[in-house]
């Protein structure tokens, strides 16, 4: 009796952590088809889940209302699982980025951008956005959705001993990121040394790869072009997604901004699947 139980509640231990290391879902960020939404919206739509995706990173109608919208993704299989928070939104209604987010059953709203004057992002800037994360933040957690901040690069200026997104993710008390990997390397960083030192801090990542010899860019601008199928560039994709297996990362969303997206989709999720499964 007492092996039986034994063997019991191994298989339990063994079934809960296969649960949490496969928890991840494949996402995707709906720019990725922004020049493909301009002529088929509907038609650019249908062609998601038949890339193997079922979770969409978005907010918007697309000319749709509301309810229309939501009524045809649901048709298709589509569940909206994040939405944009506008930094200046943030400022001065936190609550439509929380309805918005609600009115889709998201538990995820982002920030894409700390307003700045481009290539002077500084320490006032920093500690203004920490400020004002914390205090929306807190009106968001309250309300069961979680902000997240996606870095684009202009955060790894160097301050003090480190650079400025260390105060960012240092005093994140009310918020938590949404990691694009592809910027952060751009900018210097490095994503997977990020992410194993703050392994509680990307419930989303922006899985996004560079092609191989790209400069980088401190201003969070670069040539679009250079995102190329997962696993094929100089970012360490693989390495990624094993570490957010670890750290419970609940979203893998593929952010795609060449004009080959539509062609390179297919591959980079059959990459992260792979991964995936591999032991």
């Amino acid at each position: 009796m007492k092996n039986f139980l034994f063997k019991l509640f191994s298989l339990a231990i063994v079934i809960l952590v296969s649960a949490q290391v496969q928890a991840q879902e494949i996402a995707l960020q709906m720019y990725s088809l922004r020049n493909e939404m301009k002529t088929d919206v509907k038609g650019t739509h249908a062609l998601i889940p038949k890339m193997g995706i079922n979770f969409i990173e978005g907010g918007g109608t697309y000319g749709m209302s509301k309810d229309e919208y939501k009524t045809f993704i649901s048709g298709l299989g589509l569940s909206v699982v994040a939405v944009g928070a506008d930094y200046k939104q943030l400022q001065e209604n936190p609550q439509a980025v929380i309805d918005n987010a609600k009115a889709y059953g998201a538990k995820y709203a982002t920030c894409f951008w700390i307003p700045h004057t481009s290539g002077k992002f500084s320490i006032k800037e920093t500690q203004e956005a920490v400020e004002l994360f914390n205090k929306a933040g807190k009106i968001l957690k309250d309300a069961g959705i979680t902000l997240c901040y996606h870095p684009h690069g202009y955060e790894f200026t160097p301050h003090g001993k480190g650079v400025l997104f260390d105060e960012l993710i240092k005093n994140a008390k009310n918020y938590a990121f949404n990691m694009d990997v592809f910027w952060v390397q751009m900018g210097g960083g490095d994503p997977l040394a990020i992410m194993k030192k703050y392994p509680n801090k990307f419930p989303l990542l922006h899985l996004k790869d560079r092609a191989k010899g790209t400069p980088g860019s401190s201003d969070g601008k670069g040539d679009v072009e250079t995102n190329v199928v997962l696993g094929t560039g100089d970012i360490d994709i693989k390495g990624l997604i094993k570490q957010a297996q670890k750290s419970g990362t609940k979203y893998l969303i593929i952010e795609d901004e060449s004009s080959r997206s539509v062609q390179q989709i297919p591959q980079s999720v059959a990459y992260i699947k792979k991964v995936m499964a591999e032991k």
